[in-house]
């Protein structure tokens, strides 16, 4: 029974009873107090009549005060029965003829992906499917948010996503792919549902707790994701980055030319400088791209730019050249010791982090508000003395992986505040608490949902120009037929585009080398640099 029919039986009984409760103490009053009896029926008669307004009754006027005080509290009972009816009919009946009609089919998209259903992922997975031009459409079930999501734009139809019809009305046989985002079970649900619509369609879906990825997978997806274990994972490069002497994992574009990010450390020789005082390109021979500035990318970067502790800097150059880069952002004092790294949380990011310091040989410290295998110190984090005993002051880096960006901002303070010189890195549940942990002190903050929703978009694009997708920044491989005969001054890339030019594959071979005086050929591969927008503005200027 909906929520409508509901209603309408419980008013509908409070009436009947109202009615022939007052008819049973007013035709007990006529008798006693009035002397005079009478059928029940006209007993019911006057009251409906006295509740409806068409009239006070046939018996008036009445003669006794007791009969005049019942009247009038059954005068007073029937005007509130007529406004309780009003939201529990006219109000709602008024909506639904003025509310915005949602829809609730699809009829002519093709190649779309099928979001079921909107969420923070959902967010980045559709900015990431905007800027490459590829067409969406979610399916949401809850009608306040389907509303909110329709009158900001998005496409969209309001259904059930485990249902037959409703995938069938999103053209699920025409689709590219599917994504089911709203939990492991309701997943499970929704891709043996999509199965049954369209037995074809390529299904991707996300799992919380990576023991559930079985039944995704006998559920018939083709690809099961884990961005938690994909954060750990960013999370322990950039740790494992800051207390080794390598460099951290980079991306190979030809025969020993690789860009790679490189964090600023507190102490390093280039922090407090600007990018045209530290001198980079003379002193190491790489060249920046762009810049990690408190979560926002910038590309180019601006030579007024000023490098500060925290700050992750995008580069391209030789191994050699990146490696003397790697000591000019590093503390002079760097040297790997115990208790250097401290792990507060040890869910599935941390254990992520945990294996990898492992790994790497890195000795770490485990905190945890339980006492389960794995922990060192149990204890609440936005507890001073918990961090003191983890060790806190002597920690060179603290990374905090808990999904409660309140505690999180909190234990960055705290830890902020016993080790002003501590490297805070953090794990941030939503997108929009990112600036709100850098405030609290936070050097690095990665974002579960941007990374799952840029996760969802290489997964489901399968783009192979695309060789490395991280947060905001894409590196491309592509055609630029348009510039040929063009220098790279008289292109103005970086001006026109946002975008950096990394190098230029020409007949098999890849040069690194390209100045202001490079001229393009036709047939080369220019390999870009930039954010999503920025890229997409080069494939359009170069092809």
């Amino acid at each position: 029974m909906d929520k409508w029919k509901r209603r309408t039986l419980y008013y509908l009984s409070t009436l009947v009873v109202v009615f022939l409760g007052y008819a049973m103490v007013y035709d007990y009053g006529m008798a006693v107090y009035e002397n005079h009896t009478q059928p029940f029926y006209q007993s019911l008669q006057v009251v409906i009549e006295t509740f409806t307004t068409t009239g006070y009754g046939s018996d008036a006027p009445w003669e006794t005060p007791e009969m005049n005080l019942l009247v009038m509290i059954m005068d007073l009972t029937g005007v509130i029965l007529i406004f309780m009816a009003l939201p529990v009919f006219v109000v709602p009946l008024l909506e639904d003829v003025f509310s915005t009609t949602l829809p609730t089919d699809v009829e002519d998209l093709e190649d779309h992906v099928v979001i079921c259903t909107y969420s923070p992922r959902a967010e980045a997975l559709i900015s990431e499917l905007e800027s490459w031009g590829v067409e969406y459409v979610v399916v949401e079930p809850d009608r306040e948010r389907a509303m909110d999501l329709y009158e900001s734009g998005h496409s969209l139809i309001h259904g059930d996503p485990e249902s037959v019809e409703t995938l069938e009305a999103a053209n699920l046989d025409a689709a590219k792919a599917l994504v089911a985002d709203a939990s492991d079970e309701v997943d499970v649900s929704i891709v043996l549902t999509a199965r049954e619509a369209a037995e074809d369609v390529r299904i991707v879906s996300v799992v919380e707790e990576p023991d559930q990825e079985t039944y995704h997978e006998l559920a018939g997806v083709d690809e099961v994701l884990s961005p938690r274990r994909l954060v750990g994972e960013s999370l322990a490069d950039k740790v494992t980055t800051a207390v080794s002497t390598e460099l951290g994992d980079a991306v190979e574009i030809g025969a020993d030319f690789e860009i790679a990010e490189l964090p600023i450390h507190r102490g390093s020789e280039i922090a407090g400088h600007t990018l045209a005082e530290s001198g980079i390109r003379e002193r190491s021979g790489a060249n920046v791209i762009g810049a990690w500035i408190r979560g926002e990318f910038e590309t180019p970067p601006s030579l007024d730019l000023e490098l500060d502790t925290g700050m992750v800097l995008l580069v391209s150059g030789r191994q050699a050249q990146l490696e003397r880069l790697k000591e000019l952002t590093s503390t002079q004092t760097h040297r790997p010791r115990r208790g250097t790294v401290i792990v507060v949380g040890h869910g599935e990011v941390g254990s992520t982090i945990t294996d990898a310091l492992a790994s790497a040989n890195i000795t770490y410290t485990v905190v945890d508000i339980e006492d389960k295998p794995g922990v060192d110190v149990v204890g609440d984090t936005t507890d001073p003395e918990t961090l003191e005993e983890a060790g806190i002051e002597q920690a060179r880096t603290v990374v905090f992986t808990v999904a409660d960006d309140t505690l999180t901002g909190f234990g960055t303070l705290v830890a902020r505040d016993l080790n002003p010189d501590v490297e805070v890195l953090a794990r941030a549940e939503e997108t929009e608490n990112i600036q709100k942990l850098y405030r609290a002190g936070a050097d690095y903050v990665l974002a579960l949902a941007t990374v799952s929703g840029r996760m969802l978009a290489s997964t489901i694009l399968e783009r192979e120009e695309v060789i490395s997708m991280d947060k905001q920044v894409e590196i491309v491989r592509t055609t630029a037929s348009e510039l040929a005969g063009q220098s790279l001054a008289e292109a103005d890339v970086r001006a026109r585009t946002g975008c950096t030019v990394v190098a230029v594959e020409r007949d098999g071979e890849v040069v690194t080398e390209v100045g202001p005086e490079f001229r393009f050929q036709h047939g080369d591969d220019v390999i870009v640099a930039g954010t999503d927008e920025g890229v997409n503005r080069f494939t359009t200027l170069a092809n």
